[in-house]
Order: structure tokens, then C-alpha cells, then sequence
């Protein structure tokens, strides 16, 4: 046919759509995206456009473009449904997802079809003759995509819905897609030590704007919550929870401000009644998982000796929970760190030694989610294996990557301490004083580092690394 597919690359790529979003397969689960949205669906009362447009994407992603074609026939009518007097405005990311999705079943002549109809209503809509229109809504949908694609995407994401915002700044949904990815920056900035809290102002304002969205005032509680401002926040989840008592999206917020305010029994109850409704989230098996090993927490704080079988069915119910929810989500880190910690707990090494394993080859961690990982595992060598040696191999393995957290200050502390009692105990051999002299470095205390150094290279006259760091730190003062 005169339609070639090399003819159709440049089009395609100037189209705004979720295949030219740069949203990589590679960062998500596929099966749970496709899950939450499914749910997504059923319970948030709001216009589904985006989600069956995004849902043609994550099919797509799975090879089933049949399945994918259906999502936007879907997305088609819900665009005449809730947009009759601007169908073609509000149709350019669904038939954008169409030309390529076209394009990939080498359907050539209807992608051409599709491209020209985003051409022809841009031109209408555009005093540019262009594709690429930047429409607020655009971006919003771009910014939602964003968000469910993870982590490293929400900065991107925070763009977009400024962007939106820039035309119209009283969108109750553009307010809520920003808030949403300002709370989850946030989150991000506090792990990495970064003390900020620029999400109050933008949530409160979302819910001003929307009363009726509990989703949102959901995490509204719990950044009061976050802040000292638990009383407030408590508010909000009542009131939240009289608008809407079976929306599993306010009860798991809900759930995790009980919890954190120590009534794990009240939150195992809210969890129950939301994962009767959405049996396969990760996020509420995993909210559970964090409930019972409350509850076994506080029965070892309060009670001299425990009852074992009480102890032992928290540890099996955690357990059971932690793994549903990564056997859901495969690449929840956190959710794979607890569960592995549980194992400990629970004495079940081997299948603890698994568990870190399988969480350190996610493929998608971030700087402090390794440092994370090496205190915990650090902890687990240490505490349960009784093996300090390696404690402390891993521990350092955190401060090597010189980038602030939580996690990486959690190291240094263990490490201090441990090594100051094996030295002050007349165990120190060569490496404790050489990874002592490490920390002394990287703490910017040249002299106390030298000091440590020296000390190695006598106990290790011909070790490389020992010399090079202690001539290195001697030119350098």
C-alpha cells in the first residue's frame, strides 16, 4: 500500500499519547497496573476516560491489542457520555493510542486514518497547525499515567499537573492529581532526609475544592497525621469515612492512620471490610502484614514471656499477608523487606536469605531503597545470624554510596557502635579500624580517619587499599 511504515514513524511520534509518554514496561508490574485500574474503575466515581485510555496502553504492553482496541472503544463512550459538545477535543490521546496501536498490528491504512483525525481537530482547535496541542487536559492525563507508573516518574508527573493547572487553576481534578504527586514526592524527600512539607497547602486546597473526594482527604489525615496534627487529621477520616464507608481506596488511608496511632485492632477491622472488595490489592495485604506484626510487637513489649502460640500465629498471619502482597506486586520493595524481616523473626532463615535476595534484584530500586536493603540485611547478619563480620561488610556497603537517607544514617550509627565495641573489647582486627577510618572520612574527620588507617596498615602492612586511602587522606590535609 502507498501507506509504508516508515511513512507513519514521524506522525506517530508527534502525537500525545501514552506511547509517546515514555512510560517503560520495564518499572511496573503489569498484571497488579492492570488490577488497580480494573478496580479503579468499579469504585472511583469519576469520568473513566483516562483509565480505559491507559488501560489500552498496559494491554498493549501485554500483547493483547485486541483487548487493547476494546479499552478505547470503551474510552469512546465514555467520552460521548460525559462530552457530547467536545467529542474531538477530548478524544486526541484515545485515537492517538489508536493510530499506533494500529501501527503495531501492522494495520497501516486505519493508524493513517487516526493520525489525520488527530491532525484535523488539532488544526481546528490550534491556531498552530501542529499536533503536539497542549491542552490542560493533556497534560492531566498525562500526569495520572505518570503517577501509575511509579517512583522515578512522580516529578514528571508533579509537571504535568502544573502545567494543567497553568489554564485552569480551580480544576478540583488537576488540584488532586497535583496534591497526589506532591504527598508522594514527599514521601520520597523524607527517606532522603530532606525535611520538607510542601503537600499540606496543596492537599487542603484539593479538598476544598472537591469536598466530595475522600480519596484525597484520606491523605490529607495522614499528612496531619505526619505533622503532630493527629487530632485534625482524625476529623477528616471521620468525616471521610460518613461520606463514603466502602470506598477501599479511603478505608486502606484510614486503616493506616489507626494503626499508626497504635489501634491495630481498629485498623485490621477497616482492612477487612476493604479487602472484601478488592481481595487482590497489595497495598491492603501489605497494610495487614504491618497490623498483626504491630499486634506482635506490642505483646513482646508488654509481656515478659509471651504465649508462644499468640506469637507464633502473628508471625504466620504477617507472613501470609507480606507474601500475597509481593506475589501481587512483584516489585514491592517494602513489602519484600518486611517479609523477610518476618521470616527472621519467626526463625525461618533460608527462606529470609531468599527473600532479600529476590528484593535486591528488583530492578527498579532507587539509591535509598539499597541502603535500605543493606541495613536491614546488615541487621538480619547481625541479630539472627550472629555474624558480624558480615554485619558490617553490609552496613558499609550503605555508606558507600555517598548520597544521604535515613537508611545510610541507620547504617552509620550500627557501625560505629559495632566496631567501637569490638575495638574497645580487643577484637578490632584490620578491617574494623580501616572501615572505622571509612566512616571517619566520609564524616569529613580527616585526622580521627588517619589515626584509624595507621592502625590497620600496622595490623596489614601490605594491603593496597589500607595504603592508597591513608596516602590520600595525608595529601589531602
Amino acid at each position: 500500500s502507498s501507506i509504508s511504515k516508515n511513512s507513519l514513524k514521524g506522525p506517530l511520534l508527534e502525537l500525545e499519547c501514552h506511547f509517546t509518554w515514555t512510560l517503560l514496561k520495564q518499572d511496573v508490574d503489569l498484571d497488579e497496573l492492570e488490577e488497580t485500574i480494573g478496580d479503579q474503575i468499579e469504585f472511583l466515581v469519576k469520568s473513566n476516560i483516562t483509565n480505559y485510555n491507559l488501560l489500552s496502553y498496559v494491554c498493549h504492553l501485554k500483547n493483547s491489542n485486541e483487548e487493547a482496541l476494546s479499552n478505547l472503544q470503551k474510552a469512546e463512550e465514555e467520552i460521548k457520555k460525559n462530552y457530547p459538545d467536545e467529542i474531538a477535543r477530548r478524544s486526541l490521546v484515545t485515537w492517538g493510542n489508536y493510530a499506533w496501536i494500529y501501527y503495531h498490528m501492522e494495520r497501516y491504512k486505519e493508524a493513517q486514518t487516526y493520525i489525520n483525525k488527530v491532525e484535523n481537530s488539532c488544526k481546528k482547535l490550534s491556531s498552530t497547525a501542529q499536533q503536539k496541542i497542549q491542552l490542560p487536559e493533556i497534560y492531566a492525563e498525562q500526569g495520572w499515567a505518570l503517577l501509575k507508573f511509579g517512583g522515578k516518574y512522580y516529578m514528571r508527573a508533579k509537571n504535568c499537573f502544573e502545567n494543567a493547572l497553568k489554564n485552569e487553576p480551580d480544576n478540583p481534578e488537576f488540584n488532586a492529581g497535583y496534591a497526589i504527586a506532591m504527598y508522594r514526592l514527599e514521601d520520597f524527600s523524607h527517606r532522603q532526609c530532606e525535611d520538607v512539607s510542601p503537600s499540606i497547602e496543596p492537599l487542603k486546597r484539593a479538598v476544598q475544592l472537591n469536598p466530595k473526594d475522600t480519596f484525597i482527604m484520606g491523605l490529607l489525615a495522614l499528612k496531619l497525621q505526619d505533622l503532630k496534627r493527629a487530632d485534625e487529621g482524625e476529623r477528616y477520616i471521620e468525616a471521610a469515612m460518613q461520606k463514603t464507608p466502602d470506598l477501599p481506596y479511603l478505608l486502606r488511608y484510614a486503616a493506616k492512620f489507626y494503626r499508626r496511632k497504635g489501634e491495630a485492632d481498629k485498623a485490621l477491622e477497616i482492612l477487612k471490610k476493604a479487602i472484601a472488595v478488592t481481595p487482590k490489592s497489595a497495598f491492603l495485604h501489605h497494610q495487614l502484614g504491618l497490623c498483626y506484626r504491630a499486634k506482635l510487637f506490642e505483646l513482646k513489649k508488654t509481656t515478659r514471656y509471651p504465649p508462644r502460640d499468640q506469637v507464633e500465629e502473628l508471625i504466620r498471619l504477617s507472613i501470609f499477608h507480606f507474601q500475597i502482597a509481593i506475589d501481587q506486586k512483584t516489585k514491592f520493595f517494602s513489602a519484600h523487606m518486611d517479609l523477610a524481616n518476618m521470616y527472621a523473626e519467626g526463625k525461618m532463615y533460608e527462606k529470609a536469605e531468599e527473600t532479600f535476595r529476590k528484593a535486591f534484584q528488583i530492578n527498579i530500586l532507587a539509591y535509598d531503597d539499597k541502603q535500605e536493603f543493606y541495613y536491614h540485611y546488615g541487621n538480619f547478619q547481625r541479630f539472627h545470624k550472629k555474624l558480624e563480620s558480615e554485619a558490617i561488610r553490609y552496613y558499609t556497603e550503605a555508606l558507600k554510596i555517598e548520597k544521604d537517607s535515613y537508611a545510610r544514617n541507620k547504617c552509620s550509627k550500627a557501625l560505629n557502635q559495632l566496631l567501637k565495641q569490638r575495638i574497645q573489647g580487643g577484637l578490632g582486627d584490620a578491617i574494623d579500624f580501616a572501615t572505622l577510618g571509612l566512616i571517619h572520612n566520609l564524616n569529613g574527620e580527616k585526622h580521627e580517619a588517619i589515626e584509624c588507617y595507621e592502625k590497620a596498615v600496622a595490623l596489614c602492612p601490605d594491603n593496597e587499599e589500607y595504603l592508597s586511602a591513608l596516602c590520600e587522606l595525608q595529601l589531602s590535609i
